[in-house]
């Protein structure tokens, strides 16, 4: 199956915390990062999710933001340090594109956020995702 989404990170599966209607997972892309995905327990179940299984983190580019230097006091659990590969532009969006530890991911905000920040190509970052916008995928 293709998909549209542009961040499809591969990685297994460390943990699943359940709780009444809901579990946070736990997996480890390749590159080491630790991302949490907050999924319906009925998910974990029908995915047949433990330790050790292999999954696909799924995000939207509209669900990442970027931030030029670490952030702290927030409840996002997804936090991956990066830099700026690209940078394309339009009217009012932008595509930006980020090397977090060997994690390709892409992002899209707009163009007034890209000039604030000062982004362009070798710039650090910060990609922040919430749990809640995190699917995971198997097979």
């Amino acid at each position: 199956m293709s998909l549209s989404i542009r961040n499809q990170l591969p990685g297994t599966v460390t943990a699943v915390l359940p709780g009444a209607a809901m579990a946070t997972v736990r997996v480890r892309l390749a590159g080491g990062q630790e991302l949490t995905a907050a999924i319906s327990r009925e998910a974990v179940e029908e995915l047949g999710l433990v330790p050790g299984s292999a999954v696909r983190a799924l995000v939207k580019s509209t669900e990442v933001s970027l931030a030029t230097a670490p952030v702290d006091g927030v409840s996002i659990r997804n936090v991956l340090p990066g830099t700026v590969t690209g940078v394309t532009t339009g009217a009012a969006m932008a595509l930006v594109k980020v090397d977090a530890e060997g994690a390709g991911l892409t992002a899209v905000i707009t163009r007034e956020a890209v000039e604030e920040l000062g982004l362009s190509a070798g710039v650090p970052v910060v990609a922040l995702i919430k749990s809640t916008e995190v699917s995971l995928a198997t097979g």
